[in-house]
């Protein structure tokens, strides 16, 4: 049951994308906000039951055939990600500069991952956001200043940073170059 944890989100994209849907008809018809079906979708959350249930209800499916589209364990002692499987993370409209590529995620017992790339062109403009879990980033190229609640600090490539993603937070990229980084977020 906990590797379906990690798929849920990827499965319910997965639908409203083919039934050419957008983010806000699905929250609209299961009576929730647009941010947590993309905060789902991207793994940054996981819903409760009910609002899975009303969710499954607004792709206009049934739980069953929900389910049965999940990924199955392989059995191997390994898990390999491809870069042809990774996706592009759709954000919130009102995000703008920022590109979040999925690479792999994992539900291990207690504690749950994803790893993700994320760029952030110069002058990006977002609002704070908050994730549950703890997300650590490692930039590969460029520099970001990150606001985490009042506090504001300077990453530089090579530079690395843990925090409390319940914290609200957002990068802000000042430069005239695109900052790359690595991000973990650690459910729990």
């Amino acid at each position: 049951m906990e590797d379906y944890l990690i798929g849920i989100g990827k499965r319910i994209k997965e639908l409203r994308k083919g039934n050419n849907r957008v983010i806000s008809e699905i929250a609209n018809r299961a009576d929730v906000t647009g941010g947590l079906i993309s905060r789902i979708e991207n793994g940054r959350t996981i819903p409760s039951l009910p609002v899975l249930l009303k969710i499954i209800s607004a792709l206009d499916i049934e739980v069953t055939e929900f389910f049965n589209g999940m990924p199955q364990i392989n059995g191997a002692n390994y898990i390999i990600s491809r870069k042809s499987e990774n996706s592009e993370i759709e954000k919130e409209d009102d995000a703008v500069g920022f590109s979040y590529t999925y690479i792999f995620g994992k539900q291990l017992s207690s504690l749950g991952f994803e790893t993700v790339l994320l760029e952030v062109a110069p002058n990006s403009n977002r609002e704070k956001v908050t994730t549950d879990a703890y997300e650590f980033k490692y930039v590969l190229s460029g520099e970001c200043y990150y606001i985490i609640g009042e506090e504001e600090v300077l990453l530089e490539e090579g530079d690395s940073i843990f925090f409390d993603g319940r914290i609200p937070h957002v990068p802000e990229n000042r430069g005239s170059v695109y900052s790359k980084m690595l991000v973990v977020y650690f459910f729990i």
